[in-house]
This record gives structure tokens, C-alpha cells and sequence, in this order.
């Protein structure tokens, strides 16, 4: 009878760990700090799920694991191997999946006619709020690399596209909240007692169209004429 093999299987956080390995080695613990410095923008993943990983690489033969003691203090150090290069390489050959949205202030904004406008309001402000403080963190990172202060400066040319994306995600997210603020002034207490407004609702099938014809370009739709409180686009 075959012994049935029992390795745990690589997934996505196993691959960002081995591309933190490609850089340079790191303790379990310098790895999940990595990660929350830099790639938990994009791939959120609670600490406790990372300590796991570099032991796995290990068991795929992806990683070597390597016991340092520091003062008194032991340590170990995980480095990729040549055969971790190779599959981290074929890795990045295959087209990644699209990204999978979480955010719970528009799923609260999807329930807003079982509360009240107020609630509904606070919901796009804090959405505001957690745009303005992400900049404020990135702002303080990116003067870093321009001042030349930044960590791994060598791997600027290829980090920056995916820092722009930020930019624009975050400015996108308060962008969004100030618009919407501006609909929900004007429904009345009971949300669910809100007249649908044919307009804006023709506003967004336009802006969707005309993006979907000029994909990675602004939108030419102009906002509908609408109310004071109604007229302001995305």
C-alpha cells in the first residue's frame, strides 16, 4: 500500500513567503512583520497563519531551515533553495486571480434602509477616515524611498506600479464615500422610505459603459443634474 502523503499543500501565502525568502533570509517572526509592512495591503493574513508557512516550504524542499542563537536566544533562519527559485519563477509565470473585495462598510451601506440615514452617513465617513489614515501610513513609507531612507531601495523599479495601485485604491475609497454621503443627505431618516432616483441610477450604467469601453482611463460621463445634494460624481 503507497504511504499517502501528508506535506500540506502550497497556497498563494506559501509563495508570498517564498518571495520574501528570494530576498534575503528571515526568522518566522522578521517574515510575518514583512508581511504586515508591505504585502498585507494586497494579501491580508492574520500573523498566527504565517508562522506555519516557512515550515511547509521546508517540507516541500523549497526552504532550508537554519538554527541561529543570538545572545542566549536560539533562532531559526529560513533561506530559499535553488529549487524554491525555480518554483517561485514558474509561480509568477501563471496569470494570478483577480481581487477579492472585503469591505464592510459598503455591506453595511447594502442593509442601510433596515437602519437610518445617520447610520448609514457614519458608515461613509469611517470609509473616509480609513482612506485618509492608509495615505497618511503610505505617505510616510514612500518619502522614505524618496529620501533614499526606505528598505531594499534596489526593488523600487519593480514595487512601484503595485504602490500606485494603493494610491489610487485609497483615493478611490474616499472619492466614492464623499459622493455617496452626498446621495444619502438626501434620502429621509428611514432609509427605507428613500425614493429611488431614476438619474443616478442612469448616471452609474453610463459611467459603467463608457469604462468598460476605456478600460485603465477617466470616465468622460458627466454627473446628473441633480438636487445640491445629488450632483457630484465619483
Amino acid at each position: 500500500m503507497s504511504r499517502v502523503d501528508r506535506t500540506p499543500a502550497l497556497t498563494t501565502t506559501s509563495f508570498a513567503i517564498l518571495g520574501l525568502l528570494a530576498i534575503r533570509p528571515w526568522t518566522t517572526y522578521e517574515l510575518a512583520v514583512q508581511m504586515e509592512r508591505t504585502l498585507n495591503r494586497v494579501w491580508p493574513r492574520a500573523r498566527s497563519r504565517l508562522y506555519e508557512e516557512p515550515k511547509k516550504l521546508v517540507a516541500h524542499g523549497l526552504a532550508e531551515a537554519a538554527r541561529e542563537t543570538v545572545g542566549r536566544r536560539p533562532r531559526t533562519v529560513y533561506t530559499i533553495t535553488e529549487e524554491g527559485r525555480r518554483a517561485l519563477a514558474e509561480w509568477l509565470r501563471t496569470p494570478g486571480a483577480g481581487p477579492s473585495l472585503e469591505f464592510e462598510q459598503n455591506l453595511k451601506l447594502f442593509f442601510a434602509d433596515f437602519g437610518t440615514r445617520d447610520d448609514a452617513l457614519a458608515q461613509l465617513e469611517a470609509a473616509r477616515e480609513w482612506a485618509t489614515a492608509q495615505l497618511e501610513v503610505f505617505v510616510t513609507a514612500a518619502r522614505d524611498y524618496v529620501e533614499d531612507r526606505g528598505p531594499f531601495p534596489q526593488r523600487l523599479a519593480v514595487t512601484s506600479p503595485g504602490a500606485r495601485f494603493l494610491v489610487d485604491f485609497y483615493d478611490l475609497v474616499d472619492r466614492w464615500a464623499a459622493w455617496a454621503s452626498t446621495i444619502v443627505q438626501g434620502w429621509p431618516e428611514d432609509p427605507s422610505q428613500a425614493e429611488p432616483t431614476l438619474e443616478v441610477d442612469q448616471y452609474i450604467l453610463r459611467l459603467a459603459e463608457e469604462r468598460a469601453r476605456r478600460p485603465g482611463g477617466d470616465a468622460a460621463v458627466p454627473a446628473p443634474d441633480l438636487a445640491p445634494h445629488q450632483v457630484s460624481g465619483p
